[in-house]
């Protein structure tokens, strides 16, 4: 069971990696939500992606839940 996790897994990182890189106009909204909180004074920056993980979230509770449903 853990070893068809960690497999699935390892192919959602790898085609997530595969969309980032050859298709970036698909993922250049992410981080950039309203509600996302970005803080820049002079060197330093403090980024605080709320709404992004909030969607992250609910996508992943949503995809665990039709896999793990009985």
């Amino acid at each position: 069971m853990l070893a068809k996790i960690l497999i699935g897994a390892g192919v959602a990182l790898v085609a997530a990696g595969l969309i980032m890189q050859y298709a970036p106009w698909l993922v250049s909204w992410f981080g950039r939500l309203p509600g996302d909180i970005d803080i820049t004074r002079g060197n330093s920056r403090v980024y605080i992606p709320l709404t992004s993980m909030i969607l992250v979230s609910i996508v992943l509770t949503l995809i665990v839940n039709l896999f793990f449903r009985r």
